[in-house]
């Protein structure tokens, strides 16, 4: 039963092998479709978070917008995800950047490259 379930899984996963770490500032590349159309929508910002493995892996970015913090969850093998783009490696001591929410203005976007 389980090698079924294996083989479903790897059939659905991404094989784009974009690598990415917390605290590295992301383009999100999704398809969104509104009626018969299908366009792209870019999410910018910085990956404060990855949780969960194989097809269940998500990952969430964060970024400030008109002075407000907006965070967005991305499964990571959805087919909604065109592409990952890595604008800027940062380097983070931490496995999730939730200090990052309390912070202001420039403070918010500060982690170490």
């Amino acid at each position: 039963m389980n090698r079924i379930i294996d083989a479903i899984e790897k059939e659905q996963q991404k094989s784009d092998g974009t690598q990415f770490a917390v605290g590295d500032s992301v383009r999100v590349h999704t398809r969104v479709v509104e009626g018969d159309k299908e366009r792209i929508q870019i999410f910018a910002g910085i990956v404060i978070g990855r949780k969960g493995r194989g097809l269940n892996e998500t990952f969430t970015v964060r970024r400030i917008s008109y002075g407000e913090g907006v965070e967005r969850v991305f499964p990571l093998h959805s087919p909604r995800i065109a592409k990952i783009e890595v604008e800027k490696e940062g380097r983070a001591r931490r496995a999730k950047l939730n200090y990052l929410r309390t912070r202001k203005g420039k403070e918010a976007t500060a982690v170490r490259e």
